[in-house]
């Protein structure tokens, strides 16, 4: 197998109001030593309660937030030592899905122009024309349902579900081999949630894309993945595939998750 995105000792720290004067600054551990690898064309589900860490371990993978220790390596670069020209070249092969459709694209501009934006943004280092831009866009407007006549309409003319393949078709637009999808189905309705969670999985099968996919849900990990990561105060508790997380927990947080999930949770729970 080969090996598209590995994080090594990650550590991310954030400061706290100081309470006197004297003294180190006080700070909170987001991410304390997080590790792990994700394999070319699988997908690695990251779990944990509000404030475990998770979204901060998107943005440092994205290379959105710095880090204070460790690094991220994706396909063979170390993201975070990367000048502004070469992250920005990078960034072709890989883009972020986020959690609220609707909040994540600009409703002044048609879904043509937004399904563009990764291009535009990398066009000079790319050197994708006006032509090829077109015939990309309507390349992912199709490969997520969307019709090209999709491409002059505004997100408002769409519903929430088509709203989040309008941003998994911005996402695939530039043929990334990573997707970092936070929370990419929480804002949706229950009975659409699958239907987006089925169309990355034939994603997947399709341009053999990985994801790491950020959530709080385990079902819907469980349906999408093939390891998953147990965070808990910025530590990784457990690791594994789902059937064995989800049936033999070993850690107590992990089946406090658990018993917290509603009994159709995950396919594997007994």
């Amino acid at each position: 197998m080969v090996t598209l995105l590995q994080a090594e000792g990650l550590v991310r720290h954030y400061p706290l109001p100081r309470e006197r004067l004297w003294g180190p600054a006080p700070k909170v551990e987001a991410l304390n030593g997080v590790s792990f690898t994700l394999e070319a064309g699988k997908s690695l589900g990251v779990v944990g309660e509000s404030g475990s860490g998770k979204s901060t371990l998107a943005r440092a993978v994205m290379a959105l937030e710095p880090l204070d220790g460790g690094r991220v390596t994706l396909l063979g670069q170390d993201l975070h030592r990367l000048g502004r020209a070469e992250l920005r070249l990078a960034r072709q092969h890989f883009q972020m899905v986020f959690q609220d459709p609707y909040g994540s694209l600009d409703p002044r501009q048609t879904v043509g122009r937004i399904v563009a934006e990764p291009l535009s943004a990398l066009s000079g280092a790319l050197q994708v024309d006006a032509p090829t831009q077109r015939k990309r866009v309507l390349e992912s407007l199709d490969a997520v349902g969307l019709r090209a006549a999709d491409a002059d309409k505004y997100p408002h003319e769409f519903s929430g579900g088509q709203r989040q393949r309008i941003a998994i078709a911005r996402a695939l637009v530039t043929r990334p081999k990573l997707i970092v999808a936070d929370e990419p189905v929480s804002a949706l309705d229950v009975s659409v949630q699958a239907q987006v969670l089925n169309l990355l999985q034939d994603l997947q099968a399709q341009f053999g894309i990985g994801y790491l996919l950020i959530s709080h849900d385990l079902a819907v990990v469980d349906h999408l993945c093939d390891e998953v990561l147990v965070l808990y105060q910025g530590r990784v508790v457990e690791r594994g595939p789902p059937e064995q997380l989800f049936q033999r927990p070993s850690h107590p947080y992990t089946r406090a998750l658990l018993s917290a999930m509603p009994r159709a949770g995950p396919r594997h729970m007994p």
